[in-house]
């Protein structure tokens, strides 16, 4: 268990946490070096200029950030925005300066203007998009980044894919198989195939970044293979990359209207992407600890600015570096510092095998990122969330790909405003936060009236920003007419971090809001009929469970519940999400209040996150004053654990429990109550999670769901397990 003391910032910090985050910064270097190599090449930008902007982002970005555990570098969302504005801008002609040259003149001046808001205080700049149309707009820089990269990753002749568009691009795909190269393709195949396969081994194949793993699979073949000789430009190419380093940028076109097209599709990807990393990262944070947006932004800037006068691309925190940071334990900013300095001693000492790496792996990774950003997952996960998300996400889509990024979140926020109309928000009431606010000494009652959506989400949040900590605020909706998605996201979050300064917040009369889906955080409207209310249907686990809630006597509720602060501050929680838990069987017992649910679980965020549905047993009420503790199976991930700064308490005179087990935890407390009752229960039983904070249990076997015979062992397992505490 993380040690709730929250790490010291600054040369403090450093001292503190060498150890995790130079060995987080050291995995994340793994990651990022070809990440920011393919990032560069399929944006029209020089290999090496990728790692150029890595280390900006690392070395000078990482000292001054806002956010704690963010990675600052290029990130395959903006790649169609760079490979737009090299080609467009080279096609000026413009005498004296380079298409990249003109590209990183737009990023300079998309720095100055990023920088002032910075200073503007414009941290808030992403709170006020709808989630549906960012993730159609993301989804869309999925799909573009295949249809660019496929070819790539075949070895398809460059002249055959010149001019296309992305849409010509996928009807030319059986075209481009025909025409592969067998060589290239193979090394392209192979790396998706490890790429996708290697997470799935589990285990301590997790922890291994995959795109190192492919390029030490892949240069030795790409070199057995020959390719230096016969295939030289299917290989990547630095040049002299440190005396190139230089002043880079050119604004020769400023005074064309495709310069300034291009200034401001960079501002609004990359400080909006920027900002949800951020925002998504805070949530990750074991520490909980909140970030400074507007800092985080004027940082990002300074970065940009500086990355765009060498001739680097623009910068972003990235979203799955970042949340690699956290799951291999960095702890502050140093990490994102170490990962720069690896960066930099990597392009110091090893350019000569750098340039043995086949674009064909490259491209792979690309492939691979695309498809997070475009998976099934998402629109799946889009539909549930209502059917109108699901259009707002298409439609996003659609606009994104046919003409450009601004027209497609315009297109995608258009089609949210329709589908409010629609569902009966007025439109005078759509840009305006209405409440009634009343307080006394410990509470505060705010009654939402009218319309809370996106649109007016930011006077919401002023009012919240203004709360005072500590209270016991009551959002009650009795007033309120139409609740859309975003406006109940950003609602979660609020509740999560309020709680955070000892405050609590509850929400009341939303149920005469019908939800548009089953979801929790669906939109909600005010009908004056039955028929726009969601039926609920069991599914076939949910009636073995009711039928199981019967005969065990416990209260069944199979409705999503948000979870608010239940499992805050569980291990379980530590680098996930949950927002939600269903299937919700709850009785008391002589050991205290049992609940049994089955949780919604995200690890990482975006589409770096992997959803999985976890079934725990939640023990309350104990009258035992038992310490918080983590006690876990032994496996690879409690011996990384251990090596970058945990604590296993062992027992000197129980070898096989110190074996079977890593206990975390306050070890002089811990020790009180393991004493040998417990030891031998644990010992003669099957090895599983076993969590406690403030004088509760969770209890879990694995990161799934149980059928009704497990959760019955589980129960017996948790009730035999307070039965040992007692003895203790």
């Amino acid at each position: 268990m993380k040690t709730l003391e929250i790490p010291k910032d600054g040369l403090e910090g450093l001292k503190q946490n060498l150890t995790a985050d130079s060995l987080s910064g050291f995995l994340v270097f793994l990651l990022a070096l070809p990440l920011s190599l393919g990032i560069a090449k399929a944006s029209g930008f020089p290999a090496a200029m990728g790692v150029l902007t890595a280390m900006v982002g690392g070395l000078v970005v990482g000292i001054f950030q806002g956010g704690r555990l963010t990675i600052k570098g290029p990130a395959a969302g903006l790649i169609t925005v760079c490979a737009g504005a090299v080609t467009d801008l080279g096609n000026l002609n413009i005498e004296g300066a380079t298409a990249v040259q003109l590209a990183c003149g737009a990023v300079v001046v998309m720095a100055v203007i990023q920088f002032v808001f910075g200073l503007l205080k414009f941290g808030s700049f992403s709170d006020f998009f709808p989630h549906s149309a960012v993730h159609g707009m993301l989804a869309a820089i999925g799909v573009l980044i295949f249809a660019k990269q496929f070819p790539i990753l075949l070895g398809v002749p460059a002249d055959m894919t010149k001019g296309l568009s992305p849409i010509e691009l996928y009807t030319h795909i059986p075209k481009f198989i025909q025409n592969a190269d067998p060589q290239i393709a193979l090394v392209g195949v192979l790396s998706l195939i490890i790429i996708f396969a290697l997470p799935m081994l589990g285990g301590i194949f997790k922890k291994i970044p995959a795109p190192m793993v492919v390029l030490v699979v892949m240069v030795p073949v790409a070199a057995f293979l020959d390719f230096k000789t016969s295939r030289p430009a299917s290989l990547v190419t630095i040049g002299d990359f440190w005396g190139n380093i230089g002043f880079n940028a050119s604004f020769a076109a400023a005074g064309t209207g495709v310069f300034w097209k291009y200034v401001f599709m960079f501002l609004f990807v990359n400080s909006l992407e920027s900002l949800l990393t951020v925002k998504a990262i805070d949530g990750l944070d074991p520490w909980k600890r909140q970030s400074d947006f507007n800092k985080d932004l004027r940082a990002v800037a300074a970065g940009n600015g500086v990355a765009g006068l060498l001739g680097g691309l623009p910068m972003i925190s990235e979203v799955a570096r970042s949340s690699a940071n956290v799951g291999y334990g960095g702890a502050t900013r140093w990490a994102n510092v170490f990962h720069g300095l690896f960066l930099f001693i990597a392009m110091l000492l090893l350019i000569p095998v750098i340039e043995m790496i086949p674009t064909a792996a490259l491209a792979a990774m690309l492939i691979a990122v695309a498809y997070r950003l475009a998976s099934p997952k998402e629109f799946i996960g889009t539909y549930k969330i209502g059917p109108e998300q699901l259009v707002i996400f298409i439609v996003t889509i659609i606009v994104t790909v046919a003409e450009d990024l601004l027209l497609g979140v315009a297109a995608g926020i258009l089609t949210k405003f329709i589908f409010h109309i629609l569902n009966g928000a007025p439109v005078g009431q759509l840009f305006k936060a209405d409440y009634v606010v009343t307080e006394d000494e410990k509470n505060i009652h705010i009654g939402m009236k009218g319309v809370a959506t996106f649109s007016n989400f930011l006077g919401h949040k002023k009012l919240w920003s203004s709360l005072k900590p500590g209270k016991r605020v009551t959002l009650d909706f009795e007033m309120a007419k139409f609740v859309d998605h975003s406006f109940m996201d950003q609602l979660h979050h609020f509740e999560d971090s309020y709680h955070q300064t000892g405050g609590h917040v509850s929400i009341t009369n939303i149920e005469h809001l019908n939800p548009l889906s089953g979801h929790p955080l669906a939109a909600r409207k005010l009908s004056k009929t039955d028929a726009d209310k969601i039926e609920i249907r069991l599914s076939a686990r949910q009636v073995e469970l009711r039928k199981f809630a019967v005969d065990k006597d416990y209260d069944f509720n199979p409705q999503h519940v948000r979870v608010g602060t239940k499992y805050k501050n569980f291990p379980i929680q530590s680098g996930n999400t949950i927002r939600f838990e269903e299937n919700i069987l709850s009785k008391y017992a002589d050991v205290g209040k049992i609940e049994i649910a089955d949780l919604n679980i995200t690890q990482g965020v975006r589409q770096a996150g992997q959803e999985t549905h976890v079934t725990v047993v939640h023990l309350s009420e104990i009258n035992l004053p038992i310490p918080d503790f983590a006690l876990e199976p032994e496996s690879f991930g409690t011996k990384f654990s251990e090596l970058v700064g945990g604590k296993d308490i062992d027992f000197a005179n129980y070898p096989e429990f110190s074996r079977k087990f890593y206990l975390r935890g306050d070890e002089d407390a811990v020790r009180k109550y393991f004493k040998e009752p417990v030891i031998r229960f644990l010992e003669n039983r099957e090895e599983i999670h076993i969590e406690c904070h403030k004088h509760r249990l969770l209890l879990y076997k694995r990161l799934d769901l149980l059928d009704p015979s497990e959760i019955e062992f589980l129960e017996r397992y948790a009730e035999e397990f307070v039965e040992a505490l007692q003895k203790s």
